[in-house]
């Protein structure tokens, strides 16, 4: 009863949310009412804390009990004991994939958040009002197109853009018969310039129909109230899905990386010696199904989504995309993407997914077939670089980026 009643609590704020009034400016028109209304969902949507920490970018993250942290929240989610040491695949044996002079990172100070919690990013009013904003799922409206079929026109048909979404990626043939345990990349870091409902980023998504998980870094301030290159992860199950911890769905077990927060160094263009590069992974627990969220070179267990709040990617994967993704809304010019300007294969001057892999069913690298593509190419670019050399089997390199749409 007391899981149901959080769940209903949190679609309660969306529903509140639906009714506020905007200006073009946008300043915030909310009457006495309905600050009431947010000030007491905001009561019930941040848990008791153990220890705050403020980071310098003005973020606060409470350090939650495990067992009250949002996940739980989830009707089917229950305590899962047992489960928080994955057995995971051959990715955790194999040597990282950064050529960058150190990773950029994504830790809380303070040490952290004490054992037994976990750090929960705060949600404020101003949060909660943006979401009103945010733009639908760039995806639900070309899952059945390729689902229907394989051959070469359903592919061209499959990355058709809608509702604003650009992309410039790198991914596998979408086949319904393929089984993916898991997928990884290092990305390199960027800030491009974005303004208003716009955003922009790099991402690794795994997805089979309508599940998807992804990880990766956007500048995106309607999500984050700023233009801070930021750390996201995403899921989909059905219908339902979120960024971050913003629902329940995501079990947390890292008490020092914060999810959402920004990173401590982002590339800057021509420089090999302020490049910076963030390995993320997706990784299908062997036993149990959970899809587990890894980062650094070493490899580090951020937490996982359960298997059982998924229908598709309870099992496995079928299609895996690492590269660029873009948004504006409609009428409104495509913000830059990457490093802001086209591939030129050339280090330090190019967005790019280094040391590709992916993982079949049984945890272990396999080769596989991609397809680049980009939306428009007079925006935007991307390149597949084939592996190289004997020591990266089964690795390549998706380059992508550009200008956008210059006004």
């Amino acid at each position: 009863m007391q899981i149901n009643q959080g769940i209903n609590q949190q679609i309660l704020v969306l529903y509140f949310l639906l009714s506020y009034n905007y200006v073009v400016q946008g300043e915030i028109k909310l009457s006495e009412v309905e600050d009431q209304k947010l000030e007491s969902q905001l009561k019930i949507l941040n848990k008791y804390a153990i220890k705050t920490i403020k980071t310098m970018y003005g973020d606060i993250y409470d350090c939650i009990d495990f067992y009250k942290q949002p996940a739980f929240d989830h009707p089917l989610i229950s305590i899962l004991d047992g489960q928080m040491k994955p057995t995971l695949s051959r990715i955790k044996q194999t040597s990282g994939t950064s050529k960058s002079k150190e990773a950029s990172t994504i830790w809380l100070n303070d040490g952290g958040c004490p054992f037994g919690s976990v750090p929960i990013k705060r949600i404020t009013k101003d949060d909660l009002i943006r979401q009103k904003h945010m733009p639908p799922p760039e995806d639900l409206a070309f899952h059945t197109q390729f689902s229907e079929t394989r051959n070469h026109s359903g592919l061209k048909k499959r990355f058709l853009s809608t509702q604003g979404y650009r992309v410039a990626i790198v991914s596998t043939r979408t086949d319904l018969d393929y089984k993916f345990g898991g997928a990884g990349m290092s990305a390199t870091l960027w800030n491009p310039y974005v303004k208003g409902q716009q955003h922009s980023g790099c991402r690794l998504k795994v997805q089979k129909l309508s599940d998807i998980i992804q990880i990766g870094w956007r500048v995106d301030p309607t999500l984050y109230g700023d233009t801070l290159t930021r750390m996201f992860i995403h899921f989909q199950a059905g219908n339902i899905g979120c960024f971050n911890t913003l629902c329940p769905g995501f079990v947390l077990v890292d008490t020092e990386i914060g999810v959402g927060a920004p990173f401590s160094n982002v590339s800057q263009r021509g420089d090999i010696h302020n490049l910076w590069e963030y390995p993320m992974y997706l990784d299908r627990d062997l036993v149990n199904g959970n899809w587990w969220v890894l980062v650094q070179e070493t490899h580090r267990e951020v937490g996982f989504w359960p298997q059982n709040i998924f229908t598709q990617l309870a099992g496995f994967a079928t299609h895996i995309e690492w590269g660029g993704v873009a948004y504006s809304p409609p009428d409104v010019p495509e913000p830059p993407m990457g490093s802001s300007f086209f591939p030129t294969n050339m280090k330090g001057y190019d967005g790019s997914c280094n040391g590709i892999i992916a993982l079949n069913y049984k945890g272990e690298t396999i080769e596989i077939n991609t397809i680049p593509h980009t939306d428009n190419p007079d925006f935007y670019r991307v390149y597949d670089i084939p592996p190289r050399g004997t020591n990266k089997k089964y690795t390549h390199t998706a380059l992508y980026g550009g200008p956008g749409e210059r006004t």
